[in-house]
């Protein structure tokens, strides 16, 4: 067969977008620096019928050691993270899960078997272990717990999203990780309410406002990160859905 040199101009224009392709289908994770010594990591899953989501969770950095919030939604997504961990010259000391949904908590055994400790609070175990999943190495079992001293604490506000969802509060950022448990600006609705506590969400979201009225920066578990009108957005959201669950009771 004849090749012109037509056809191998076009196949050399085809070959980039092939390789192009295929880097979109295997990335795995997308990093942001927030502050100094805070990153948001990005992992997407599809989920129908919503298509290709993303999930945040953050990697805290304390001198040489790296703490990692919500473990990515991959086994290939978090084996990536601690790839770039490790190249910044940093240890993973540890991670904690705000709640029991795969989102947050899906990679609590490779963890485990790196033996990178995990901790979850006792109800999420309990949910994890219900749902024939593997348990975190280390248990919360008070609702205020300092993973790193001045650096990384947990606070559970009260149901939600889900009746175990946790926040997490870095005082030296003023930043806090709302997970799932906080929805973006851009939330029409709470989005999955399979686990949601509604009737309590709202009162849930005022207890994490009351404790920390200096909050200057929220990452939610899914969307844009944003101030702490995301939390006053999720409450709104928790109301209205209140509101339509009660009206469907008395009709």
């Amino acid at each position: 067969m004849r090749v012109t040199m037509k056809s191998i101009i076009l196949l050399l224009l085809f070959i980039p977008s092939i390789v192009f392709a295929n880097n979109e289908r295997t990335k795995q994770i997308k990093i942001n620096r927030l502050s100094d010594n805070v990153y948001q990591h990005i992992s997407f899953k599809r989920v129908e019928p919503w298509g290709l989501v993303e999930a945040s969770g953050l990697v805290v950095i304390n001198g040489t050691e790296a703490h990692m919030i919500d473990t990515p939604w991959t086994t290939q997504g978090t084996k990536e993270l601690i790839e770039w961990i490790e190249a910044k010259g940093l240890t993973l000391k540890n991670t904690v899960v705000t709640h029991f949904h795969e989102d947050a908590s899906g990679d609590i055994p490779l963890l485990n078997d790196l033996k990178i400790k995990t901790y979850a609070t006792s109800l999420t175990n309990e949910f994890l272990r219900s749902n024939q999943k593997e348990t975190s190495s280390d248990e919360i079992s008070s609702n205020t717990f300092e993973l790193v001293k001045g650096v990384v604490s947990t606070f559970y506000p009260g149901a939600g999203h889900s009746e175990d969802n946790i926040v997490v509060w870095l005082p030296k950022e003023n930043m806090l990780f709302g997970g799932c448990f906080v929805k973006s600006l851009h939330s029409k609705h709470l989005g999955y309410t399979g686990d949601a506590v509604i009737g309590e969400w709202s009162n849930s979201i005022q207890n994490v406002i009351n404790r920390y009225p200096d909050i200057k920066l929220v990452v939610p578990g899914h969307g844009k990160i944003g101030d702490i009108s995301l939390l006053t957005h999720t409450q709104k959201l928790a109301l209205s859905e209140k509101a339509s669950n009660n009206q469907i009771n008395k009709d």
